[in-house]
């Protein structure tokens, strides 16, 4: 994710520039816009390539609210065990995947697209009739010539009525339309003029790596916008090479008209060659043609290097640039307990990759702070007897990230029973009554831990007693606000059922004093452990 993030912010730089410098170009020719759309799209596509290469170059970003001004994000809310609240908190891969797989389907629709509309402009160029009519050939030898044009090129008549344009790179093509045998030599003359002016200009390579990058980049509108201006000023850029050779404008226009008339369907159809009569730039095009005062000229070498220049100058720093968040800063947070009060002198610790540790303690107000700390991964600790442990892993980034909300559960009361009896056969006796008192609970801060007000002893069973069965019941029982215990769990599965009904009816009879959290009354979870075990 960070990598197309990177793309996607580099290129836009980089293809936003590439537009402004276009457009501040609108007095020049559209050959040299045509250059600087397709340089932008060049060094769009660098990015990675000039940012593995060069030295990393960072840009530091500014911290929002980080410190003791800033509002409390509620990072911790410890209402189950440490575990729990962790598993909660959002992961990387939940975030990454579904923009991934989004870019990913994106990316492979626009790129099927391209490769569908090859594969069509292939098999229509293959099923295509080569032209042998002389007077075509001797035409198509003197534009070339004239154009510095020295490779082979084909003129092949389609059965399609909508295709004229050109594509191939070593050996490319002209595709005519079936009804371009009833042409005058004007008009073929006009058409191989524009047609050998795209391929002069490698236009057809220069568009196909366009509509590649678009698929890469089809989330952003830049790349679109870039993709369609450079499309309309190699159209432009061809219709002055038309101009040049002699054609005058409105005997060119005519033509133009006439060829979009009978290609009634050229454009996205053939977006993978090279159209001359594209409907949408028509008007645009015959406007320009007519106008005597634009700039028709060919870019001059010196204006191709400043081009090149102010691209590289734009383009590098780009690549290089490498974005991180403002630090390290003051890890800073406030600790509470269920009941939203501050919990002073709670013990945090902070443990870095390196297994580093810090250790600090929460003031009155409930406030801990530790001293500038770098982004990164690090686990955060947090202990208060008669409280559960906290022990959370989290990740450094985003500003927020530096303040941080801690919430603190009652920690459990725990208690072991022995109910021990001798081995007869006899009817048992009466179990031994009385006790002594809880076993004492871990508490803390302003915890008031219960008192136990009703005890009663488990009695073993007598079928268990007679069979010599003897077992560890593991319970563990909420104290309810009221001091009854609400509710009884057996944990395992292991013990013979009369022991573990003999156990969990003891311990609802239980009764305590309230547990109080600040004044206030509060649910516990408790612990038991009840043995039965068998003397001699």
């Amino acid at each position: 994710m960070t990598l197309l993030i990177g793309l996607a912010i580099r290129s836009s730089v980089i293809l936003a520039a590439g537009l402004l410098i276009s457009a501040c170009l609108a007095k020049r020719s559209a050959a040299l816009r045509h250059r600087v759309l397709a340089a932008a799209l060049l060094a769009a596509a660098s990015v990675i390539p000039f940012g593995l290469a060069l030295p990393a170059w960072q840009v530091t970003l500014p911290a929002r609210g980080i410190g003791a001004s800033s509002t409390v994000t509620p990072a911790l809310h410890v209402g189950a065990p440490a575990a729990a609240a962790a598993a909660s908190q959002p992961t990387a891969s939940d975030t990454v995947s579904p923009i991934v797989v989004i870019w990913l389907a994106g990316a492979l629709a626009a790129a099927g697209a391209m490769i569908a509309g090859l594969v069509r402009v292939g098999r229509v160029a293959a099923r295509a009739s080569r032209v042998e009519d002389r007077r075509w050939l001797r035409i198509l030898d003197t534009v070339a010539a004239r154009y510095g044009l020295t490779r082979e090129i084909a003129i092949s008549r389609s059965d399609s009525a909508d295709l004229l344009a050109t594509w191939g790179i070593l050996r490319p093509q002209v595709l005519l339309p079936d009804h371009a045998r009833d042409w005058t030599l004007d008009r073929v003359h006009v058409v191989l003029c524009h047609e050998l002016a795209h391929i002069r200009r490698h236009d057809w390579i220069v568009q196909i790596g366009a509509e590649a990058l678009r698929a890469i980049l089809w989330f952003n509108p830049l790349a679109w916008m870039v993709c369609t201006r450079l499309r309309r000023e190699s159209e432009q850029a061809c219709d002055d090479e038309v101009l040049g050779v002699g054609v005058s404008g409105r005997e060119y226009a005519a033509h133009l008209i006439d060829l979009a008339r009978q290609c009634r369907r050229p454009g996205s159809t053939w977006a993978s060659a090279v159209p001359m009569a594209h409907p949408s730039t028509l008007e645009r095009r015959i406007t320009a043609m007519l106008n005597p005062r634009l700039d028709r000229r060919a870019p001059s070498p010196r204006a191709m290097a400043a081009l090149g220049v102010v691209l590289l100058l734009v383009t590098l720093p780009v690549a290089a640039a490498r974005a991180r968040q403002a630090g390290p800063a003051p890890l800073a947070g406030t600790i509470y307990d269920v009941t939203g009060a501050v919990m002073p002198g709670v013990e945090v610790v902070l443990v870095d990759a390196n297994q580093i540790t810090q250790v600090v303690t929460s003031d009155a107000g409930g406030r801990f702070e530790f001293p500038p700390v770098a982004p990164g991964k690090y686990v955060l600790e947090a202990t208060l007897r008669g409280f559960r442990s906290l022990r959370h892993e989290l990740e450094l980034r985003e500003a927020r990230d530096w303040n941080r909300a801690v919430t603190l559960q009652v920690g459990d009361l725990m208690e072991t029973i022995s109910v021990r009896a001798s081995r007869v056969t006899a009817p048992a006796p009466q179990a031994p009554s009385g006790t002594g008192p809880a076993a004492p609970v871990r508490v803390g801060g302003n915890v008031r831990a219960p008192l136990k007000e009703v005890d009663v002893r488990p009695v073993y069973p007598p079928a268990m007693r007679q069979a010599g069965l003897t077992g560890v019941v593991p319970i563990e029982a909420i104290i309810g606000r009221d001091g009854r215990v609400s509710s009884v769990r057996v944990l395992s599965a292991q013990v013979h059922p009369d022991l573990a009904i003999a156990a969990a009816d003891a311990v609802r009879q239980w009764r305590f004093t309230p547990t109080l959290l600040n004044g206030v009354a509060v649910e516990v979870v408790m612990t038991v452990s009840v043995g039965f075990d068998l003397e001699g």
